[in-house]
């Protein structure tokens, strides 16, 4: 992939009490590059329960080539790709919700657990242009373009 037309990708995801925060973490992981760092902030819950947010920002290029790569993986990319005009705001910001338990056993789902933000790069600023970015970075993803 030649050129990622994002700013960023912030991924973010939950780890409440009742669960084991390593395997949250590695949950994340699973979607960036191996020396990544992430953030850690501890919350409590309105119930006095502990609540830890994990994210990560990724605004290298090839950071965002991995997590890139693994959204390829996902078997409903299809379907991505149908939604985008939906999954991409008046901001220029595309979304997406990831299945954080398949994460965790190596796999790519939409689902809950996991949200994905990315700033898509439009010039101008506009709707349209920062949906066909966003297809394009899509598609050459899941493709074998090695340009």
């Amino acid at each position: 992939m030649p050129r990622v037309p994002f700013h960023y990708i912030d991924l973010r995801t939950f780890c409440y009490a009742t669960e084991d925060e390593k395997r949250v973490e590695d949950a994340l992981r699973h979607f960036l590059a191996e020396e990544f760092e992430i953030d850690r902030v501890t919350n409590t819950g309105h119930h006095g329960d502990r609540i830890v947010v994990l994210s990560a920002r990724v605004e290298s290029a090839d950071g965002m080539r991995v997590v890139l790569d693994r959204l390829a993986e996902l078997d409903a990319i299809d379907r991505v790709l149908e939604e985008l005009d939906d999954r991409v705001d008046d901001n220029c910001s595309f979304f997406l919700r990831l299945d954080k338990q398949a994460a965790f056993n190596g796999l790519v789902r939409l689902g809950e657990g996991i949200t994905l933000r990315a700033k898509v790069e439009a010039y101008p600023a506009k709707h349209e242009k920062a949906v066909a970015n966003a297809r394009e970075a899509i598609e050459l993803a899941g493709g074998d373009a090695d340009e």
